[in-house]
């Protein structure tokens, strides 16, 4: 026995000088005071310690590429990182979010591992089918590695997918804010989405079971305080904020174009090439306003803000139903027409992102109160940047209601490939006859008509007016055409 110790201890000898090659450092628990000189012993153990700490093999280390995400897009800008470099990452978690001319878009990780490099900056543009990431994986990956990018819209329709208790929960981000804020367990919400994915409705249905409402994204807040005794002095409101004052430098700066403003470019170009014609007209809503002021409250009551809006966008739609010619397309040749079996209203609308002109799909099966939900989580969807492009296309008619920023009379743009728009203005409260020539007080809104001439003549653009305004001026007559 003592032979084959002996017999060790040359061997591990010998091996000294390679593994004091290796540069490893000494082990803690065996570092001695320099003025005294180690033992052999030592050295022998300090030395086989970090030689069997070097036999760990590192996993396989993946490209993670960005995949064709759909539209035709070839290039997107990365607007923030969920992770850096060192980070552990599982399948299914966000790695960043990015934004195209058409919408924003989570990227989520196919692979557990730990993230090792970065390939952009924020702001940085990102081309289709080059590295977003590198991601070392617990263990070699057999074959090929597989497409790496998930793509996922931030929006409600497409969600990404979230692990919890070994239950895999298929929500957004901005899904699981809201549930966080507001206590609840993503695994006590049942999924109406495509393949049990969590919408923000779900969690907005769950509060109603507890609150007995459905409220909006909105209007989710947390509980409000309770009301102040009549003997306490109100607390002394804060001064409002500064408003911030540009600072002018005198000198040019040159900045890119991003992805929404660059979708404009190609939309208005394509514009261009449609020959337009115009109408204006002005509608009476002052029994509108009356009908409105009426439901209002019942509409708060049940955790929806009620615009006139939705009036004007279920009128369009009774309208389509009777000049379907306003709801259709021409294709590239304009040889052929097609007519659209669903009214897709758009709404331009002003966000942070720019001009954006999300779509109410399937408006003629919709109710007015139908149409007000869809059209609370477009605008808050809007509000946060989170639209995606389940929102953003498939319209097929557009209403702009730029008299919500004060304009009376304008112009409108065409959307390709629709042929027709509308864009609202300012309700003014005006001086007219009424039918016994009594001056009285009403209210009136200009709206503006753009139609594309090749295939929509003045008539006919007339004659849908005339019928979409009587619907408003008489809002009690819609109720015959509802379905």
């Amino acid at each position: 026995m003592a032979a084959v110790g002996t017999v060790r201890s040359l061997r591990i000898l010998r091996l000294l000088p390679q593994i004091a090659s290796r540069r490893f450092k000494p082990c803690p628990r065996r570092q001695v005071d320099q003025a005294v000189p180690p033992h052999p012993s030592h050295c022998v153990s300090q030395q086989w310690r970090a030689f069997r700490a070097s036999c760990v093999a590192s996993g396989q280390v993946l490209q993670f590429k960005l995949s064709d995400i759909g539209e035709g897009i070839m290039e997107v800008t990365v607007k923030e990182w969920y992770v850096k470099e060192g980070d552990k990452v599982a399948q299914f978690d966000s790695i960043c979010e990015v934004q195209s001319d058409k919408a924003s878009v989570t990227i989520t990780s196919r692979y557990d591992g730990i993230i090792r490099k970065l390939y952009y900056d924020v702001d940085a543009i990102a081309l289709v089918g080059s590295p977003l990431v590198d991601i070392e994986t617990d263990k070699e990956q057999d074959g090929a590695p597989e497409e790496d990018v998930v793509k996922t819209p931030a929006v409600s329709h497409e969600h990404t997918h979230q692990q919890i208790k070994g239950h895999k929960n298929q929500a957004t981000p901005a899904v699981r804010r809201l549930a966080m804020e507001n206590n609840i367990k993503l695994s006590e919400v049942v999924g109406t989405g495509k393949d049990g994915r969590i919408l923000k409705e779900d969690i907005l249905n769950f509060l109603a079971k507890q609150t007995g409402a459905i409220l909006p994204y909105d209007e989710v807040k947390q509980p409000a305080p309770p009301v102040a005794s009549p003997t306490l002095k109100k607390p002394a409101q804060s001064p409002p904020p500064a408003v911030q004052r540009p600072v002018f430098t005198g000198k040019d700066r040159t900045e890119p174009l991003n992805g929404f403003q660059k979708a404009m470019v190609k939309t208005m170009t394509a514009a261009l090439k449609i020959p337009h014609f115009g109408y204006c007209d002005e509608v009476d809503l002052t029994e509108l306003v009356r009908l409105r002021s009426e439901l209002k409250g019942l509409a708060e009551s049940r955790g929806v803000k009620l615009s006139y809006m939705p009036f004007f966008i279920k009128a369009a739609s009774l309208g389509l139903l009777q000049f379907p010619i306003l709801n259709a397309s021409v294709d590239e040749d304009c040889q052929n027409i097609i007519y659209k079996g669903s009214h897709n209203i758009g709404l331009a609308m002003d966000t942070p992102q720019g001009l954006l002109v999300p779509n109410v799909k399937g408006v003629q099966a919709l109710s007015v109160f139908d149409i007000a939900v869809e059209l609370n989580r477009l605008q808050a969807l809007g509000s946060a940047g989170e639209l995606g492009t389940a929102d953003l296309t498939g319209g097929t008619f557009t209403l702009s209601n730029i008299g919500s920023i004060g304009g009376t009379y304008t112009k409108p743009v065409i959307l390709p490939p629709e042929v027709a728009i509308g864009a609202l203005g300012k309700i003014q409260v005006l001086p007219r006859f009424n039918s016994r020539d009594e001056m009285v007080k009403a209210h009136i809104m200009s709206i503006s008509w753009s139609a594309d001439h090749r295939v929509i003549d003045g008539a006919t653009m007339c004659r849908f007016s005339n019928l979409w305004r009587s619907y408003l001026e008489h809002p009690s007559s819609m109720v015959l055409d509802l379905k």
